[in-house]
Parts: structure tokens; sequence; C-alpha cells
């Protein structure tokens, strides 16, 4: 029943709400009273063990709190631990269903949203979770012992109050669509966790949380296994009936990606995605493969694409010129890396949303002109001209044609070559540190190495392990590094994080590049402020075309396909795959034990 609604929707692109979902433009699938999604199955029997390689650098965890900034959490805490108000799923990109509440109302004005929260909801110490325990977890996040990017995903936020034991109201700065998605997806855990301490210092002691997973042992170290709670509350939730069927989900970590692969074939895990090419292409081969222990698939997916590329960080004066940006990018030959080390495998990224419905091409639209006309004082003329498209070296261009455009670009900028170098007027060689945590990458950036040397520019790369890689991100202590951002169909808020002007000056935020332009900053509150489905893709694509035209990245490459080896014996997959997933959470949410599997 829709017991305490303030509005009713009445027309088509309103934001819709009810007692069990929230839909930021309309477009709720499944009605009040659906018993679970469609890409699950509700007859999945539990038990049996599933064991995953996660998709991170990282060698090791030191803490079990995701939500400070220094040290590593373990892979799967957040998803397999901590619960929200709403919960999305694999199928829809802007809608959200109750799972800690059991009622969303939003106000008329949109300047507030009020959930109630289910009675039976449990934290895995047996307490209910209550309207204090969300605002404590609202107050702790957005506080300064928390990792700083939680007081900008929730700067539109102005307070979060009980009215009662069971009922929270979110207050909101400005009408927002999407601000009851962002408060309605926060992780809430118990005032308990903790015993007292300061936040920050809290790293040893497990979570108490309400999901369906507990860590098998509260020891830090490598590997780490959690064990479904035969207790969990929310068991049989239409969200979250036929998912989370293992009773024991592994991660393990190795140190490198050959002990990760000798790992598979010998049965010391179940899966793993594939991210390099030349592996797929060589190594997914011998007896294991033939005998159908270790299967090798290709998963077709609707994901928008992932940008991936090298990028700049801006802080360093060398790379504040937007010719020097330009030129350098120059000196990538994606072709030539294709064809001899990618097998083919990949395409180039277009842009900051390759695949996507936000993703610039041509001239700016009539919808894009009234967005980016206001800030044409403060934009590159170029910007109202057509996209960039990624530089080629395929016929009748040729990476010499493209050196000799770089070699013009940087001496405009007032680098030129002399005493066997580029140097400056202050006659300081151009050199480049790369900052890298995968050894693999070497070989892909040894082509760029030499061609940038060419021009007279010496890049050398510098690997690191992922914990001392994660720190100096944070603090932002790197000249260029490879970064991989994945696609969202629903963007919001978030985008401050990664292009804000506040971001680019707070430690540990997503803005490595340390862009700080108003134009963006301009954009971006459009982009959370549209009310419509095409205003968001206006905003979106006007937000690519300026950072495109900024060229503070080096598109890299994507695929439209998830490469993973995995051994099919001991696993039931669902018949239907959704169309928005990633491989490890899909697994770990979908699939089930076969009876070899107990």
């Amino acid at each position: 029943m829709r017991r305490w609604l303030l509005c009713v929707l009445t027309f088509l692109a309103a934001p819709s709400w009810g007692a069990h979902a929230y839909a930021q433009f309309g477009d709720i699938k499944y009605p009040e009273g659906f018993t679970h999604f469609a890409y699950a199955n509700p007859d999945a029997p539990k038990g049996g063990e599933l064991r995953m390689v996660p998709p991170i650098t990282s060698t090791n965890f030191d803490k079990f709190n995701p939500f400070t900034l220094k040290g590593t959490a373990p892979a799967g805490l957040g998803p397999l631990m901590f619960e929200s108000l709403l919960v999305g799923n694999s199928e829809e990109a802007t809608t959200a269903y109750g799972l800690l509440a059991e009622d969303v109302a939003v106000a008329p004005d949109m300047l507030s949203a009020t959930f109630r929260l289910r009675p039976a909801a449990r934290f895995n110490d047996g307490a209910p979770v209550l309207a204090s325990d969300v605002v404590y977890s609202f107050d702790t996040l957005t506080g300064k012992l928390a990792a700083p990017q939680f007081r900008t995903i929730y700067a539109e936020v102005k307070r979060a109050v009980a009215v009662a034991e069971r009922t929270v109201r979110f207050d909101f700065a400005s009408p927002n669509r999407e601000l009851p998605l962002v408060v309605g997806g926060m992780a809430v855990f118990s005032r308990a966790w903790g015993g007292g301490k300061p936040f920050d210092q809290i790293t040893g002691e497990v979570p108490i949380a309400s999901g369906p997973y507990k860590p098998a042992t509260a020891q830090l170290g490598r590997d780490v296994t959690y064990l479904r709670d035969p207790n969990y509350w929310g068991a049989q939730l239409p969200v979250r009936k036929g998912q989370y069927n293992f009773d024991r989900l592994v991660f393990k970590l190795y140190l490198d990606e050959t002990a990760r692969f000798e790992g598979l074939k010998a049965g010391e895990f179940d899966l793993m995605r594939e991210f390099i090419s030349r592996n797929w292409a060589r190594q997914y081969q011998g007896k294991v493969f033939d005998s159908g222990q270790v299967k090798k698939q290709v998963f077709i997916h609707n994901n928008p694409g992932d940008f991936q590329g090298y990028v700049f960080n801006l802080r360093n004066p060398k790379f504040q010129d937007i010719r020097v940006r330009q030129a350098i990018g120059l000196a990538m030959d994606f072709e030539w890396l294709n064809r001899q080390l990618f097998y083919g495998l990949y395409k180039r990224v277009e842009g900051y949303f390759p695949n996507s419905d936000f993703h610039a091409s041509g001239t700016p639209t009539p919808e894009e002109l009234a967005l980016l006309a206001p800030l044409r004082k403060s934009l590159r003329p170029e910007v109202f001209g057509p996209a960039v498209v990624s530089s080629t070296t395929l016929p009748p261009s040729s990476l010499r044609d493209n050196l000799r455009q770089a070699k013009q670009l940087l001496g405009q900028a007032g680098w030129t070559y002399r005493d066997g170098a580029l140097r400056n007027a202050k006659n300081e060689p151009f050199e480049i540190e790369m900052l890298n945590n995968q050894p693999s990458l070497i070989r892909v950036i040894t082509p760029l190495q030499t061609s940038l040397g060419k021009l007279g520019i010496q890049l050398r790369v510098r690997t690191v392990d992922g914990s001392l890689y994660q720190q100096r991100m944070d603090n932002f202590e790197f000249e260029m590094t490879s970064l991989r951002l994945p696609g969202s169909n629903a963007p919001g808020g978030e985008m401050y994080e990664f292009y804000g002007s506040k971001a680019a000056v707070t430690n540990g935020s997503a803005n490595l590049w340390g862009i700080s332009d108003p134009a963006v900053d301009a954009l971006l509150q459009k982009i959370v402020q549209a009310t419509t489905r095409l205003e968001l893709t206006a905003a979106m694509r006007s937000l690519d075309r300026v950072l495109s035209h900024g060229y503070y990245s080096i598109p890299q490459w994507t695929s439209d396909t998830f490469l993973v080896g995995y051994r099919p014996a001991g696993f039931v997959l669902p018949k239907v795959i959704p169309p928005y997933y990633q491989p490890d959470t899909w697994a770990m949410s979908t699939w089930w034990a076969s009876p070899s599997n107990k």
C-alpha cells in the first residue's frame, strides 16, 4: 500500500515514488508486491563456495573500515556487509527499491525525502536498525574523520533527522531529483561499531552492519573469506530473493598476474576476469581448457563504456599548457598497439563517456548549445565545433605526421630540442614519471616512451605495489598515471567527485587530474538539476565536449565484452543475464552451487 505518499505521479517526466520504490525519471519497472528481480532465480538453493580474484591490484588489506582515507579494505566488504535504505538493480539505471526502508516519500518541492525503516531490519549483532543509526551513519560519513570524498558526495544534503524511532528524513539544499537516490544508497552501520573509538581509528573491528555476509575471522592480511549469515534478516525480501546463494565467498589475492593465472588452472579459485589481451589470446589453452575444467567465455553486456586513459596531473606546471598535453597525446599509436599487442580485441576510447548516450559526437545539438552558450567566455572556441576524435595512425594519417604536429605544438608552448633533449626557456629538460602499479602495462607504455623520445621527452616508468600506489594517488603525488573509470547509466552527484573544483583540492578524491574549471562546475550543476533524461543527456554531452577539448587525458582502449575464465563444474548460472553488470558481482549475487559444490 502507498501508505504515506506526499504526492501522486501525474505526468510522465516527473519524479516517481511509491511505498516500495523511487525513480528519478518516473520509470519504475517492478510494481508494488513484486516477488523478485527477473535475473534472479527465487528457487536457487543455498550452499557451496565461490572463490574469486577481485579486479584490484592490492596485495593485502589492513582494515575493515572502507570509509576512511588511509589503508586498504578487503574486496567484497561493501556489497556483502553494508546495506542502504534503497537498492538498485541490474536492469534500471535510475530506479531503486526499498531495502532497509519499506517506504520512501519525497516532498512535492523536492527539498526532502523521508524513509520508514522495516521493523525486521537487523544488524549482524541482532540489534534493530533504527533511524538514529541512519543519522549516525550520515553524520559520520560527512564528518572530518571519514574519507573526504563523502563530503563531496553528500554536499547538497543539509541534514538527516530522526523523525521517529524508525523514520528518518533527509533535508536537501536545493531541489534535485537525484538526491533521494543518493541518500537512499548511503551505507548504514551501527552506532555500536568501534565501541566509541574515533571513526578513523576503527580498523580491525569487524563492521556491525546488516548485510548477508560476515568475515570468517577478524584477521587482517591477504585472502578474505565471507560466511553467509544464516540469520540474515532480509533473505526473503523481493530485492534479495534468489540472491547471495553461496555459503562461503572467498577473495584470493596474488602478487602478480602470472601467479594469479596459474592459481586458476590449479583450482585455487573459481573465477577471474581477464584484463590482459595477450593472456587471453595465448594463455587460455591447454589441458584444463580442453577438458572443460576451466572455461574461457566472452560475456556480452550493455554497460556504458569505461573511460580508460593516461591522465596528466595538472597540478604540475609542465602540464598546464594545453598544447603540451595535446602534443603528448599525439605520440600514442593505438592502431599499432591493437594490431601488435592486443590481438585486435579492443577499440579506441572516444571521450569520457564512450559507448553511451552521453558521448558527444559531431557538432553541438541545439540542446547542448543552450547550455554551452552562456559559458562561451570561459570556453575554448573549438568546443563549439566538432567533438574531439582520438588521434589515429590509419592512412592517410601516420605516426610520423602526428609527431610532426606534436613538435609544432611543443614549440609554440616554448619547448625546443637542444643539447640532446626537449628543453624550456630555463634549459630544463622535459622529463615525465609515469606512476604504474601493473607490471603488465610496461610493454604497452614502451611504444609511447619511444615516440616521446623522438620528441626529446624522457618518459620514465615507476612501478610500485598497490598499497603505495593508492597512497600516492590519495595525495596526488604523481605526474602521469593510468586510470579506468567505470561507465554509468545514471550519472549525477558523483560527477563532482571526478571533475569538480572542490575535489581537485581534496585528498583522496577521484579528480586525479586536478580539473578546476568554472565551466565544468556549471555543467555539473546542470547534470544534478536535470529533470528529464533528455536534459541529463544534453548536460552530459556538453561536459564530454568541454573535457575532451581540454586534452586532460590520452584516451586508451575499451571493449564491449567481458573476458572471463571460470571453473564451470561447481556452478549453475541463471538463465537471464541482466543488461548492466560486472562479472564478479553478478556471480557472487546470482549464481548458485551445483550439487557437486557442497
